[in-house]
């Protein structure tokens, strides 16, 4: 008798084997009942498994496939025959109806928070050699004359629209209808804009001065760093921190403003032919808010080609990723190719100046497009900051958390960087919104009362009169250079009426940033000086650190002497901006063309240029000495106009 046959091992797994020997003409119907026989013989547990993934494999591919689409129209952008159909906008238009009225301390180094400047110092993320240049200056672009082919519809389209150089209107019965239904469907827009531009009056010597500056540095960047970034004038290269052209975009308004046709002319042909958003690039929110987005609309104003309405529409629309956190509060980069938006990668928090100082951008872009999302954003951040506890008289914090909402590192107080164009904007935004959000006021006037409380102090001997920071109860007599914007802004805000006592502080600040560099031996101010509180003999009232003695070019001080001047009508301002200038032209200038940034302000014979030239020396500091040099009080005047914190100015917005 033969033993029985081994049991047939347990599988917990189906498996499914052709026979090599199968015959190939089996029937269809013999192989459904062989599967559906396969199927029955399962357990419930298995067919439901079974069931639950393909159904699980389906809906994957269904959100993959919508995803794709998204992403696609995203990059896309508009086709050709929406662009050409969509009606072209006037520099003027009406604001759609409001719904309402609306008003770290990092654990960094010390050398790190010395050299780390949120506002105006991007990092060298890409240094390359230059394009290959022809001999007249400009890059050989094989592919120029294709990408002209492919624009020239585009450009005849935009020409029909242009203002003539000096401001009149060729044809301004062909830009009447504003592009969004939105506003198609407003019965009647509350606030108007005056047109910002005027014939000037020839240029004076001083201004003469500044026009010549600027054609050396343009002659530096167009030579070595055309359609780049930003210029390394001394090793004659480059450097990228956008890669979108930021020097070029910002000084855009500047050429129009000092009557440089000719450089304008070709900067305009750039953007029109290679300036494009579709970039798989990481910009910084703020800082590219208030360099490109500003700097196409206050081009846009000036010359009103309608080109630079586009593109301010196209960029600021790939910006608003930014703002999809819990909290409301903005990411501070956003990835303008891919809709990516995060924090640095070190921390969740974003500075308060950075979600702040947006507004004059974002605000302008819906009044001219008709899309509120733009101004709903960043209003919506401006009600956040305004109900937050954790301030001090009207100062705020530096930093706030995206996910939260919340203040961070409570208890430090400072007007210097990551805090400082908050307050500036608070009164801008009234302004330009028609002195109609009184709680943008209210807290302006709050936050002035709570500087004078417990920032400002006087050095010793000659009692200058200085603003410094706060650390959880502990004063600190450090003051910014960045901290030179507050007299401006206080002689804005008097010019607009408010108290006569607010002149008074400004004046005094403005002669302590003057001191700023007139004791230096270059003439040029550091980045950070320290005061001397104390009476020694052996004491100046301005002292400065090794690793503070560095001068980038910045702006603030002749931005506030533009200001005082137009409040006060006191020469004395102009005669300060032109000895800076000439410091500039001195210790700053770069044969080959260019200005560079300094590392030594206290030594003359070796300043130690730095290699770099700011994007914001053209867009900033020469505008401002120009204005300043100015003989018509209303170039650009403060009535019709309001400037962000890049120099570009933007309209006033008037009730109709």
């Amino acid at each position: 008798m033969y033993p029985p046959p081994p049991p047939a091992p347990h599988r917990d797994f189906i498996s499914v084997t052709l026979s090599l020997g199968e015959s190939y003409d089996n029937s269809k119907s013999r192989r459904r009942r062989s599967c559906w026989r396969k199927w029955k013989q399962l357990s419930r547990l298995q067919r439901n498994v079974i069931l639950f993934l393909l159904g699980f494999l389906i809906l994957c591919g269904f959100l993959s496939y919508l995803q794709a689409a998204d992403q696609w129209k995203a990059l896309s952008g508009r086709p050709a025959e929406e662009q050409k159909m969509r009606p072209e906008v006037p520099p003027v238009l009406p604001a759609p109806q409001k719904e309402s009225a609306k008003p770290e301390e990092f654990p960094d180094t010390a050398s790190q928070k010395r050299q780390r400047r949120l506002r105006r110092g991007p990092p060298h993320l890409q240094i390359r050699p230059p394009n290959t240049v022809s001999k007249d200056g400009t890059q050989d672009d094989a592919k120029e004359k294709e990408t002209a082919v492919e624009n020239a519809q585009q450009e005849e389209n935009t020409q029909r629209t242009i203002i003539s150089w000096r401001g009149a209107v060729i044809e301004p019965e062909q830009a009447t209808e504003l592009p969004s239904k939105r506003a198609e469907a407003s019965t009647k827009p509350p606030f108007l804009a005056p047109r910002i531009w005027k014939e000037p009056a020839p240029p004076n010597e001083r201004q003469k001065g500044v026009i010549e500056a600027f054609l050396h540095a343009w002659k530096g960047y167009r030579k070595f760093a055309w359609g780049h970034d930003e210029l390394k004038p001394v090793s004659k290269t480059f450097s990228e921190w956008f890669g979108l052209g930021l020097t070029l975009i910002d000084a855009l308004d500047t050429m129009w403003i000092l009557g440089l046709k000719q450089e304008f002319k070709e900067a305009r042909k750039w953007v029109s032919q290679k300036l494009d958003f579709k970039k798989n690039v990481d910009v910084n929110l703020f800082e590219s808010t208030i360099r490109i987005l500003g700097g196409l609309l206050s081009t846009y104003h000036l010359s009103g080609d309608s080109l630079f309405l586009r593109k301010a529409e196209d960029f600021g629309s790939r910006l608003m990723p930014a703002f999809t956190t819990p909290s409301k509060i903005p990411y501070s980069d956003v990835n303008i190719g891919t809709g990516f938006a995060h924090s640095p990668q070190w921390t969740s928090d974003s500075t308060v100046a950075e979600v702040t100082s947006i507004q004059l951008e974002f605000r302008e872009l819906s009044r001219l497009t008709g899309d509120t999302k733009f101004q709903e954003a960043v209003e919506t951040v401006t009600k956040h900051i305004h109900s937050l506890s954790g301030k001090k008289d009207g100062l705020v914090p530096m930093f706030i958390n995206t996910n939260t909402g919340l203040f961070t590192h409570p208890g430090v107080f400072t007007l210097g960087a990551r805090a400082d164009s908050y307050y500036e904007y608070l009164l801008k935004q009234w302004i330009q919104g028609g002195k109609k959000e009184t709680q943008l006021l209210e807290d302006y006037v709050k936050a002035i009362e709570g500087i004078k409380a417990h920032l400002i102090r006087h050095s010793q001997p000659g009692k200058l009169t200085f603003v410094g920071e706060l650390a959880h109860g502990r004063f600190s007599a450090k003051m910014d250079h960045l901290v030179c914007f507050l007299p401006g802004t206080l002689a804005l805000g008097v010019h607009h009426g408010l108290p006569a006592d607010h002149m008074d502080l400004a004046q005094a600040l403005m002669e302590t940033c003057y001191q700023m560099n007139r004791q230096m031996e270059t003439g040029l101010s550091p980045e950070i000086a320290h005061f001397n509180m104390y009476p020694r003999a052996d004491h100046k009232d301005v002292e400065v650190k090794p690793a503070d003695r560095h001068n980038l070019l910045r702006p603030e001080t002749v931005e506030s002497l533009f200001y005082l001047y137009r409040v006060t009508r006191d020469r004395k301002y102009q005669d300060w901006g032109w000895e800076i200038l000439q410091s500039f032209n001195k210790y700053t200038r770069v044969s080959s063309g260019g200005y560079s940034s300094i590392n030594n302000v206290q030594d003359s014979q070796k300043p130690n240029p730095r290699d770099k030239m700011e994007s914001f020396f053209l867009g900033e500091t020469l505008k401002y000495l120009y204005l300043l040099f100015s003989d018509d009080l209303e170039l650009l005047s403060l009535d019709t106009c309001v400037f962000n914190t890049e120099a570009h100015p933007l309209p006033i917005w008037t009730p109709t």
